[in-house]
């Protein structure tokens, strides 16, 4: 099951407390104190992590808590610190504070991370508060509070080429033929019913990453079909191949196929709608001459590219146009402009 959404508690361990001792050893009348400190607690922290896919593990389980720090023991013994809970996430995972919607994090790529809860201090023992004329001090502190939060996390896939169209548009079908993905093919709408990704290599070590999103359908941003949940998983993308079935069964045409994903896309995202296009008619295979491609290119005033994702024809082209489009933007900012994260919150990467 492919889970883009969760919210979680998490809460970092409490220090230990400190203690009240005295020495205790033979020839030695006047020991002293002796109460160690207590340790630290353990932090929570969130890592992104190629090898999580989805938030699944998030949705049965909401509360995360780090170890609490050991008491403070005598012979001055600090107490044993709290072991830290690193969280993996999926690599494009959006920490939110669930109270305040703030943005705390974009883990944008594999091994970054974020403190998002830091674990509370140890108390003191008595032995720090011995003083020339309090000798014998019977005083400690507790251990300080591990901090909680409350989060939203969202998932937002990383891929440089976004798939979109209406059911049935050949999408998972031109995402096997470029890529070593298998996302499931049939003949009926909505086969593709979660995000698919495929790594497209070319010659010369040149690659890029392809997202084929379930099928879209006119009214998907009132929830018509499944929606437009999974729209958010190609707003990091930096080209859109929006394909259509140049020879569909039903009596939808091209030209309304083609204007009722653009519609979507404005009503989801308006930069997502001026995200760079690439017009592709799919199944020309099924079709006796290109005049239908040509008409259909006319009627939207923009360039068409031909292929059939079943017998192959125009893939070649397609993928190194891909390329092209995608060398000439600069690299995607994976870091987005991130409103303040409260002082106590530490990155450990960026």
């Amino acid at each position: 099951m492919f889970i883009d959404e969760a919210e979680i508690v998490v809460r970092a361990g409490s220090g230990g407390d400190g203690c009240v001792s005295f020495r205790r050893e033979k020839f030695v009348a006047f020991g002293g104190p002796d109460g160690g400190t207590g340790g630290d607690g353990g932090s929570v922290i969130l890592r992104g992590a190629e090898s999580v896919e989805t938030l699944m593990d998030f949705k049965g389980k909401h509360h995360w808590n780090a170890k609490n720090g050991g008491p403070g023991e005598g012979r001055n013994m600090t107490g044993a610190r709290g072991d830290d809970l690193i969280i993996e996430l999926p690599v494009g995972t959006l920490v939110y504070d669930r109270a305040t919607d703030i943005l705390v994090k974009d883990l944008h790529g594999h091994g970054v991370e974020c403190c998002i809860a830091r674990g509370g201090k140890g108390g003191r023992g008595n032995v720090s508060f011995a003083t020339a004329t309090q000798q014998a001090p019977r005083e400690h502190e507790p251990g300080e509070p591990g901090e909680m939060r409350e989060l939203r996390l969202e998932l937002k896939l990383i891929a440089d080429v976004g798939l979109v169209g209406l059911p049935n548009a050949g999408k998972s079908t031109l995402l096997s033929r470029i890529s070593q993905a298998r996302p499931k093919i049939g003949a009926y709408p909505f086969t593709t019913l979660k995000p698919q990704l495929g790594i497209v290599e070319l010659s010369d070590n040149r690659r890029f990453v392809v997202a084929d999103i379930p099928g879209l359908i006119e009214g998907a941003h009132e929830g018509a079909g499944l929606g437009d949940a999974f729209l958010r998983h190609i707003e990091r993308t930096r080209v859109i191949v929006h394909l259509v079935d140049i020879c569909p069964l039903d009596e939808q045409s091209p030209v309304d196929a083609y204007h009722a994903i653009r519609r979507e896309l404005r009503e989801h995202s308006q930069s997502l709608a001026d995200k760079e296009e690439i017009v592709v008619a799919n199944k020309t295979d099924l079709i006796p001459s290109n005049d239908a491609v040509n008409e259909f290119a006319e009627a939207i005033g923009k360039n068409v590219l031909s292929i059939s994702a079943v017998s192959g024809a125009g893939i070649a082209e397609l993928t190194e146009r891909l390329w092209s489009m995608v060398g000439r933007h600069k690299p995607v900012e994976r870091k987005p402009v991130e409103l303040p994260v409260p002082p106590h919150l530490r990155t450990n990467q960026s």
